[in-house]
């Protein structure tokens, strides 16, 4: 047989041109599926050589950077949340009338600011004065020695320990930021002064029916006055006054004690009473002699 009838019978019978296959013609379904002794055809990539820009497909893959899970907040958050919670112990805790330690500490605010506080009442005499011109020339800010005592910060300092205390702790524990915290203690001691400055006015600061003079003070001239009697502008620096007392030296008075042995914080306590009398006796000493107590 001639290689040309080879060919013309494989076309009619469909067997494969090798010499050694079967002549019987083979299914779709067995000829595409591999014989078992025959290797599997591999993919033209697979003899490839590897680029180097390409990444194996048998490497081990880059480590990702670790993202926080929905329950897991950043760590600048966290450090946030730490310190505002450092803090919010630093504001709490320090009402506790049944305790020796809340009346020391109670005691000496009362002493300290009858001094502090005349402290405070020159630069804000001043600045009353430089803008508003209400302070006289001949008030007694401008000549009392420095260590006298001016006893309405002092007992300023209790009544706001004792009433006012008790609310900023609450504040602060329901509040979940300081922020909203300090704004909200700050207009209730805005609003309380006004209330107080009004209502103590209304009571004691009446004009003369005759000449129309208030016999204590008179804001009734002033921008922002309530009723003659408050002065929104003077409301606002006493509570700033009050946040700087309720916020920071009230605390820093119980810390102080709270670092000393309880020996040691007592002999402390009492050095700071002999100080006090000190300061008391020089001064009203020293008006009796200058014939202003005697006047």
């Amino acid at each position: 047989m001639t290689g040309a009838d080879t060919a013309t019978n494989t076309l009619k019978t469909g067997a494969p041109l090798s010499p050694h296959s079967s002549s019987k013609p083979t299914s779709p379904s067995q000829a595409l599926t591999p014989s078992p002794s025959e290797p599997t055809p591999s993919s033209p990539n697979d003899n490839q050589p590897t680029s180097p820009h390409t990444t194996p497909t048998n490497s081990h893959p880059t480590p990702q950077a670790s993202t926080p899970t929905p329950h897991q907040a950043p760590r600048s958050k966290r450090s946030h949340r730490a310190v505002q919670k450092i803090l919010r112990n630093d504001e709490i805790g320090f009402f506790n009338p049944k305790t020796w330690e809340f009346w020391r500490a109670l005691i000496v605010s009362f002493c300290l600011f009858s001094i502090v506080g005349h402290w405070l009442e020159i630069p804000y005499c001043s600045f009353m004065d430089h803008f508003f011109g209400i302070v006289d020339d001949n008030y007694a800010v401008w000549f009392d020695p420095w260590y006298h005592p001016y006893w309405v910060y002092g007992f300023g300092a209790v009544a706001m320990t004792l009433l006012l205390e008790p609310f900023k702790e609450r504040i602060i524990i329901k509040r979940k930021t300081l922020w909203g915290a300090l704004l909200e203690t700050f207009v209730l001691m805005v609003f309380i002064s006004m209330v107080l400055e009004l209502v103590i006015g209304l009571i004691v600061n009446q004009p003369d029916p005759l000449t129309g003079e208030y016999p204590y003070w008179d804001n009734s001239q002033l921008p922002f006055n309530i009723l003659g009697q408050a002065w929104l502008v003077n409301d606002i620096v006493i509570g700033l006054m009050a946040m700087i007392y309720l916020w920071l030296f009230y605390p820093l008075i119980c810390l102080g004690f709270a670092q000393l042995r309880p020996k040691v914080a007592n002999v402390v306590f009492a050095l700071m009473l002999v100080i006090f009398a000190i300061c008391c006796g020089l001064s009203y000493g020293e008006l009796i002699t200058s014939g202003i107590l005697g006047s």
